[in-house]
């Protein structure tokens, strides 16, 4: 059995541990600055999902099977409970962990993504992505260059490429599988999470400027997490936690009760 990835701040301390989960084409270093501070109250676990970051890549990528990696973890680290925390992609994965295995979970934090089915909007950055040919680009600066001409946002392209790494073979490739997440994105993205309900604590965190989670998800959002509280953050777009560290790191750390 493969374990996932991570970095873990603050290992030395006894408190329940966080999990954070990125989303789809991210790693577990969008998160560093928010586990480097955190991790001085509780233990902090960044963990890259599978097909991303230094994880293991799969030809599955199901909903379950995120859900499965984040309980095969928490087993090999010994953990009873956990804080579990996700993004977009990661949300949908501690959404599904949390329904299937209820008694793992002490709260849960989703972040900017409901439980729904979402309509494909990635096929421009996987047509990006594809279009990049690592036999005949040498430097990150050439791929940026292919990938401009399809995605117009520079913070995306800076984004995708933090993905870059120089192989065995001394060329650039991308950490994530892109072949399984192009084949499988209908799956996890284009699928709602398995109906099921969870108890526990839980809080959804959405930006302002972000149209993921809308106020009329909240009823079906209730459904299956009846305790769901929702916090809209000032000034965030998806990438809640990057654009406005501060008021998200103190709306964590309420929920947590972390002072």
């Amino acid at each position: 059995m493969e374990i996932l990835n991570s970095k873990i701040f603050g290992e030395n301390l006894s408190s329940t541990p966080l999990l954070v989960f990125h989303g789809l084409f991210g790693m577990l270093d969008n998160w560093g600055s928010f586990g480097k501070d955190l991790g001085e109250f509780l233990p902090v676990h960044l963990i890259d999902l599978r097909n991303h970051g230094r994880s293991f890549h799969s030809e599955n990528m199901s909903h379950d099977d995120l859900a499965d990696d984040i309980a095969n973890y928490m087993d090999h680290y010994g953990m009873e409970k956990a804080f579990v925390l996700g993004h977009s992609l990661g949300g949908k994965a501690v959404m599904q962990f949390a329904i299937k295995y209820p008694e793992k979970v002490e709260k849960l934090i989703v972040v900017d993504i409901s439980p729904k089915a979402y309509p494909p909007h990635h096929q421009g950055i996987i047509k990006a992505l594809e279009t990049v040919d690592f036999n005949t680009v040498g430097s990150r600066s050439e791929v940026e260059a292919v990938l401009s001409q399809y995605i117009p946002e520079r913070s995306t392209i800076q984004f995708l490429t933090k993905n870059l790494y120089w192989d065995e073979n001394k060329k650039l490739n991308w950490r994530f599988n892109l072949k399984t997440l192009s084949e499988k994105y209908n799956e996890f993205v284009s699928n709602a999470i398995k109906y099921g309900v969870f108890d526990g604590e839980t809080l959804f965190i959405a930006g302002e400027k972000s149209n993921y989670i809308l106020p009329q998800d909240h009823f079906a959002i209730k459904q299956q997490f009846p305790k769901a509280q929702f916090v809209i953050i000032k000034n965030a777009a998806h990438w809640v936690q990057a654009d406005n560290p501060v008021d998200f790191m103190t709306v964590v750390k309420d929920f947590l009760q972390i002072h």
